[in-house]
């Protein structure tokens, strides 16, 4: 018969020592193995963020510039549309609505004003510059419309 040995202070215990001692190297040998399993994983990447990074940077970039020439180009519609109010305001009222309107107008812009009867009409242009420079230019436009005002002087235009 195999001669068996009480482990630690309970004596209700039936399990040999020498499984216990195996029991206790097959878990540490198992943490080892899953250690070196985790090792080999992280090591395997190597370099394949810096390879993903550098195929996707030139991609962030040119989002990026687009994004910022969209938030210019339409900062410049908004000007225009400020300019072209303002320059339909002062013609309507019978005063020199090309000044009025560059005055408001964003650098560049193209102020102009047409009368039709009743109704004043200013629309001003402005080139909206690309940010990545080499890339046509964008042309906003905006108009406004006002009726001419009784009393105004009628050969201002």
């Amino acid at each position: 018969m195999i001669e068996r040995r009480q482990v630690g202070r309970d004596s209700g215990s039936s399990v040999p020592e020498p499984a216990a001692r195996v029991g206790r190297r097959l878990r540490v040998l198992a943490r080892a193995v899953g250690r070196a399993r985790l090792a080999r994983a992280v090591g395997g990447d190597r370099g394949s963020f810096t390879a993903e990074l550098a195929a996707g940077l030139p991609a962030l970039l040119l989002l990026l510039l687009a994004g910022l020439t969209a938030v210019n180009a339409v900062s410049a519609q908004a000007a225009c549309l400020h300019a072209a109010r303002e320059a339909a305001l002062a013609a309507a009222r019978g005063a020199d609505g090309s000044a009025e309107g560059g005055r408001a107008a964003p650098p560049g812009a193209e102020v102009s004003v047409s009368v039709d009867g009743d109704r004043v009409q200013a629309t001003v242009r402005a080139p909206v510059r690309t940010l990545g420079g080499r890339l046509p230019r964008i042309t906003v436009v905006a108009t406004a419309v006002a009726a001419v005002e009784p009393g105004a002087h009628e050969g201002s235009w």
